[in-house]
């Protein structure tokens, strides 16, 4: 872990010198969390670990492989309502916070319109669906945060110190959350040089908070990535299917970070920093897709994902209150009590365009038993690019190629019949995206699921558990050997998610 962040070092700091006068900076981190891709669809998918790239017949084909919908027969209806639950543990100084998150949705519904052509046509088209469905991709409503009885390594204060030298004290309440820190007396200008004369327009720093600091935080996210699709798949003498889809997708997420620090023995009893983050964007990706029966009883299925190409709108505001004990300030001749600043709100605009995403699949059926299928997906997170006339964001793309690398995703299923009953289950394995970390983000995730079968009516429904261990840092702080040695928060998550289709033929 200590070699990748002094990798990217010097990439992290250019990043808080340019965003910290605009809003948030940091944005490679927004490429990776909309850009992570998890395989979601209908309960019958669900159930067999997401795997779904050389299966047909299912309207999770209509987002996931398009070519799928050359093997519906009928016209078909379906609604998937959904619940689940979030745990995080997270893990600071040895010390151990538990949080639990709720999520109810109505993550998938979608319309198949079907037109086949007779048993007795010889041509080659053989018929084709065409497919609307509304499905979300991902969600983000989860908390976690940490309460230590220890004192920390480090300040926040060391932080705002080490970000602030350099920059004239005419334009430091200007620099966002460095602004805060000037405005509340957390860092402060050095105004005469070492013979007592007066320094004009000084451009470094101190504070006279120099202990170490009890620390609790805070982080909780809300919102959704969704998307609303639009494809087509054709059949060719049942044997060859080819399918195109239009996905426009929206992105709504919220973000609140409560940051504190208590101190003991110091002029500075607690400081509080608050951050509100809001994006919303849209943005739209094309699918393309192919399955093919080389024989009767094997499907291969291949899939190709345009990178998503997103226009985002965010909305940024900070404030931070530090209280003292009725310190007097010599400098400047005032006793300091609850000393409160505001950023202004911040609106910023930018452009974030995904990686493209490969996926294969084969799928063998057992006779009237079943089947067995296994999917894999390749993705290069370095790929991501971010764009914008608000602000330069030549930093932040040579930070996503050098933390984040290509993935593969593998998943398998498989699916027993037993007259209208189908039992169901999975797995699922998700690369990590960070290249070159000893930390593992790798998310694995098992499944089952159950399923009945009628003439003009279904229904499905899976359980799905997934676990994966996230690695936070409250803020960096850079020591002499160049490596951060800011607090690190080990998160350990656990999301268990019910899903339900009910499914209609006509």
């Amino acid at each position: 872990m200590r070699v990748q962040i002094k990798a990217v070092l010097g990439l992290c700091l250019s990043l808080a010198a340019i965003f910290e006068s605009f809003g948030q900076f940091g944005y490679y981190q927004d490429a990776l969390r909309f850009s992570e891709f998890r395989s979601s669809g209908s309960a019958r998918i669900m159930g067999l670990g997401g795997t779904q790239m050389s299966l047909g017949g299912d309207v999770s084909n209509i987002h996931a492989n398009p070519a799928g919908l050359g093997f519906f027969r009928r016209s078909e209806f379906s609604v998937s309502p959904s619940f689940g639950v979030w745990n995080t543990e997270s893990d600071y100084l040895g010390q151990l916070q538990t949080d639990k998150t709720n999520n109810f949705a109505l993550p998938n519904i979608a319309v198949v319109l079907s037109k086949t052509k007779g048993p007795l046509n010889t041509d080659a088209f053989r018929g084709g669906s065409f497919g609307i469905s509304f499905n979300r991709m991902n969600h983000y409503n989860t908390q976690f945060g940490y309460f230590s009885d220890l004192e920390g390594e480090t300040s926040i204060i060391d932080y705002f110190l080490q970000q602030a030298q350099g920059i004239p004290e005419s334009q430091i309440e200007n620099q966002g959350l460095l602004g805060l820190a000037y405005n509340t007396f957390l860092i402060n200008p050095i105004t005469v040089d070492q013979n007592g004369n007066p320094i004009n327009n000084p451009n470094e720093y101190f504070s006279f908070v120099g202990g170490l600091p009890f620390q609790d935080e805070t982080i909780t996210t809300e919102g959704r990535t969704s998307q609303t699709s639009f494809s087509y798949g054709a059949n060719f003498y049942n044997k060859i299917f080819i399918g195109g889809g239009l996905g426009l997708s929206s992105i709504i997420f919220r973000s609140r970070r409560i940051y504190g620090e208590e101190f003991f023995n110091e002029p500075l009893l607690t400081t509080n920093l608050q951050e509100n983050l809001s994006i919303n964007g849209f943005g739209a990706n094309i699918n393309l897709g192919l399955i093919v029966k080389p024989i009767s009883i094997l499907n291969l299925g291949f899939n190709f994902q345009s990178p998503t190409w997103y226009a985002m709108d965010e909305q940024y505001e900070a404030r931070m209150v530090s209280v003292y004990d009725n310190f007097e300030f010599e400098e400047e001749d005032l006793i300091l009590g609850r000393e409160e600043a505001v950023t202004p709100i911040v609106l910023g605009r930018y452009n974030l365009n995904t990686p493209l995403r490969m996926s294969g699949g084969a799928t063998l059926f057992l006779g009237k038993i079943g089947f067995i299928t296994a999917d894999i997906d390749y993705l290069d997170y370095s790929r991501s690019t971010l764009s914008s006339r608000d602000f330069n964001t030549s930093a932040d793309n040579q930070t996503i190629r050098s933390l984040y690398g290509q993935t593969f995703n593998y998943r398998a299923g498989a699916e027993f019949r037993f007259d209208i009953l189908r039992i169901r289950g999975g797995y699922a394995l998700y690369g990590d995206p960070f290249k070159d970390s000893s930390f593992d983000r790798t998310m694995q995730q098992v499944t089952g699921g159950l399923g009945l079968r009628f003439k003009t009516f279904y229904t499905d429904f899976a359980m799905t558990y997934a676990l994966f261990d996230g690695l936070y840092n409250s803020y960096p702080f850079i020591d002499n050997d160049g490596f951060n040695i800011g607090p690190f928060t080990e998160t350990r998550n656990q999301i268990t998610s019910g899903i339900l289709t009910l499914g209609f033929n006509f």
